[in-house]
Formats: C-alpha cells, structure tokens, sequence
C-alpha cells in the first residue's frame, strides 16, 4: 500500500513538471514601431478647426478615399482625397548642422510627410486666398517656390517667415522648392541664363548649402523636404547629363549634410528618368524622394502613385513619391482664384519651426 502510494506521488509531480515544461510562453507585447510615431506639430494654442494641420495617422491606415477610389468618378476621387499626413516628434527643429558627419537618407526617421492633393503657384499667394482654400479647396498642401537663381518668379514679396508660420498655422503642409541651376541642355530657351556651370559638383554643393539657409530663414527646421527643381533636359546627351548627375547629387549631399531631406522635381520623362536610370546603375547620393511631372486627366491616388512607367514600382517608396498631373491651370475657391499646378503626394514635407 505504502510503495503504491509513493508511486502516485512520484506520478502527480512528474505530470507537474511535465506540464510546467511544455506550457506555451505568455505572450509578449511586440516592441513600440517608433519609425512613424505620429505627432501634431501645430503651435499651441490653435482651437478653430480651420487652423488645424490635416489629420496625422498611422503610417499605412486605410482612408475612406483608399476604399472608395475604384468606383468614385473622377470629380468625386478629387474631392474625397482628403490629406492626411504621418509626422514624428519634432526632436530634431534644431540649426543647421554644421561640419562633417556621416551622410544618410534621412527620410525614414526625419521626415513629416503628407499623403493628399497638393498645389503650387509660381508666387506665393496672399493669405487671405490661402484661409479661403484651407476650408473650401480639397488641397492640404502648397509648393512654394521659395529659393534658387532658376526661378520663373524670383521676386516673392508674400514669401517671410511670418508667411510660412501662418500658412502652418491653417493647417497647410508645405512643399518647398528650389530651383537652381538648371541643365547645360535643358530645353526651355528661358532657362538657359541659369544652367550649371564648368563645375558642376562644386556648384551643387554650394547651392545645396544655399537651399538650406534659405529653407531655415524662412522657419523650415531639420527634417525638413527641399525639393531641387529642374526643367526638361535632353538625358541622352552623355555629357550633359553627366554634368547635371554631378550636380544633382552634390546638392543632395550637402542637403542630407545639413540634417535636411533631398527631394527632386523634374518631368517624368527627363529628369526623373535620369535618376531612375542612375538608381538602376548603382549610384549613390540620390534623392530621397521624387516628384514628376505628367500629363494626366486625373491624379494618380495613393497605390497609383507608384505604377509610374518610368520607375521601378518599388523605388523610392513608400511615402517618397509626388504626381504633378497638371500645370497652369485655374481655380477659384472661397472666393480666391489662383493659377496653379495639380499633383497627388505621399512623400515628405517641410517641418515649421513655431
């Protein structure tokens, strides 16, 4: 009786341990992605909805203008592209960075981008005609062209740091756009008083350097997209392209130097062809995000943006991309009428400093 009992007892506690061994592990909380924290960087203080910046979600949430986009007609995907923008803390609106220092793609972990419907004007516009079209326009961006020798409107009394402040405080993102020097053969005739020089990679540095001091007199902070804009030019033509390559990417590290963000806007079939073409080939110090320009009867929405014919569906992805689909065009809202251009974005956008 006494060994039956002790082999009961011998039993039960080795069924014990066994079941302490196979126990599945409790499970543990995946760790926090912080690559795409959202933030609202908005001043305090700002109540009316109508001074509010678009709505920061998660990075890859579905929006109701995602779901609706394959049956809505092309009015109703205008309109229904509401913007939204992915943001994180605004740790980094510090200076400039001075010196040197290892040159990275600062996008990922940097940047605040916006996904939505964007316009750009050859000058910025009056303020009164951007409160109107922050709440009756289906635009949550603006493209200012805001520095560089190759501008069709060099002279931009509205453009301060007060202007861009205010601009942000409605809740625009803003796109930021130098255009510098352009393209030995760029084929616009008035834009060739303003073409790369002799020194095409010294030229981009310091011009690179340029559009960042601009951008942060203006309240831009570190983090922030500055997009290069070049005019058409002839991409076959070995020795200007090379020419324009070396200045494109000199400008791109100086920028990425200075705890800034590399943009690049061109025509699709010219200046964005050659940065694909310099991707396919292994070049380094490209930009960080790209914004072409074609023709369209209507923008490209989210996914769209990255079937472009000329690039690879998986280059410069994902949030890095911007769809010009028109130009010169004008529109009238609240009262305000502007001539602008038409683009879709999912890319980077410029950080205000408060």
């Amino acid at each position: 009786m006494r060994l039956r009992k002790c082999a009961a007892a011998v039993a039960l506690a080795l069924t014990a341990l066994l079941g302490l061994l196979l126990a599945p592990e409790p499970e543990r909380p995946a760790p926090r992605d912080t690559a795409y924290a959202s933030a609202v960087d908005a001043p305090p203080g700002d109540g009316a909805r109508a001074a509010q910046p678009p709505t920061d979600r998660e990075a890859d949430a579905p929006t109701d203008a995602d779901a609706e986009a394959d049956t809505n007609t092309s009015a109703e995907r205008h309109n229904n592209a509401l913007p939204k923008s992915d943001a994180q803390p605004d740790s980094n609106a510090d200076a400039p960075a001075e010196g040197s220092g290892a040159v990275v793609d600062t996008t990922a972990d940097t940047a605040l981008t916006f996904r939505g419907l964007a316009f750009d004007t050859c000058q910025a516009p009056p303020l009164a005609a951007m409160r109107a079209w922050r709440t009756s326009s289906p635009y949550g961006a603006v493209g200012v062209s805001y520095a560089g020798r190759g501008r069709r409107c060099p002279q931009q009394p509205r453009l301060t740091r007060d202007w861009v402040a205010e601009v942000h405080r409605m809740g625009w993102r803003v796109l930021p756009v130098f255009a510098g020097s352009q393209s030995p053969c760029v084929r616009d005739e008035r834009r060739r008083a303003a073409v790369i020089g002799a020194s095409p990679g010294a030229e981009g540095q310091r011009e690179g350097n340029e559009a960042v001091e601009q951008a942060w007199a203006l309240g831009m902070a570190r983090g922030s997209a500055l997009y290069l804009d070049l005019e058409a030019y002839d991409v076959d033509d070995v020795a200007c392209a090379r020419a324009t390559l070396d200045f494109v990417r000199a400008w791109n590290r100086e920028v990425r130097r200075r705890g800034y963000v590399p943009g690049f806007h061109s025509t699709a079939d010219a200046g964005v062809l050659h940065m694909e073409r310099a991707r396919l080939a292994g070049t380094g110090d490209l930009p960080s995000a790209v914004w072409f320009a074609r023709r369209s009867p209507e923008p490209a929405l989210y996914e769209d943006l990255y079937d472009e014919q000329v690039l690879n569906p998986y280059a410069w992805r994902p949030k890095r991309r911007i769809h010009q689909y028109d130009g010169d065009v004008t529109e009238s809202h609240g009262g305000h009428s502007l001539t602008v251009g038409r683009s879709m974005a999912d890319a980077p956008v410029a950080r205000i400093r408060p």
